[in-house]
């Protein structure tokens, strides 16, 4: 039998690099890593509308990075760093460094190439399902576009009750080439959920840049 991996977690050796940067004892590791799922979850919650694309946490002994990927910088950032404040604002109570004021600090990275990442275009495909789209339609559009901005290959695979079915199903697609064998080839992954009015379907990208 096939044992899947996570492409991005096979190529760390091979281009690749973590989206968390710090060294823990046995006692505050699982605390460091809920702190990193909940940052996680809630910007890419809160920042969903401006194409966010990846959060990078990087900790030292008191102090805390946070590296926030979007395509639209402009907006996550506000008038006068407004946007950056209230963002801090709320992550204050999810971490536990000392001075968490002071020793946080959060920046923002625009995307040059919003159309080659995974993890916005799953967004837009759970948007475009829950909006009852039709999901062929979704699909090839999709792959059109991430085709024309440059890409060697894109695969996505929907899994659920697709379009309301009473059995579910899996749907695949397919355009260029994704060699996921390779490890020197510079593939992004996403997985993201859409809840539609049928239950949850399950939504993978692969990008092969």
């Amino acid at each position: 039998m096939g044992h899947k991996v996570n492409p991005i977690a096979f190529r760390i050796a091979a281009g690749k690099n973590w989206s968390s940067k710090w060294f823990a004892d046995n006692k505050s590791y699982s605390k460091n890593l809920l702190e990193d799922l909940r940052i996680r979850k809630f910007l890419l919650a809160k920042l969903k509308l401006v194409g966010i694309t990846g959060v990078e946490i990087n900790r030292l002994i008191n102090k805390m990075k946070v590296i926030i990927n979007v395509s639209r910088p402009g907006v996550v950032i506000g008038h006068g760093g407004a946007g950056l404040e209230e963002i801090k604002k709320f992550l204050i109570p999810m971490i536990s460094i000392t001075a968490p004021e002071k020793n946080l600090q959060i920046e923002v990275v625009e995307v040059k190439s919003p159309e080659l990442s995974a993890q916005l275009v799953g967004t837009r495909i759970a948007s475009d399902l829950e909006r009852r789209l039709p999901f062929r339609r979704v699909a090839k559009k999709t792959m059109e576009r991430v085709m024309m901005a440059g890409a060697k290959g894109i695969r996505i695979i929907l899994s659920g009750r697709i379009e309301g079915a009473e059995i579910a199903r899996r749907e695949r697609f397919v355009q260029g080439k994704v060699p996921l064998g390779t490890i020197r080839a510079d593939i992004d992954f996403a997985s993201v959920p859409a809840l539609t009015k049928s239950g949850y379907v399950g939504i993978r990208v692969w990008i092969y840049k």
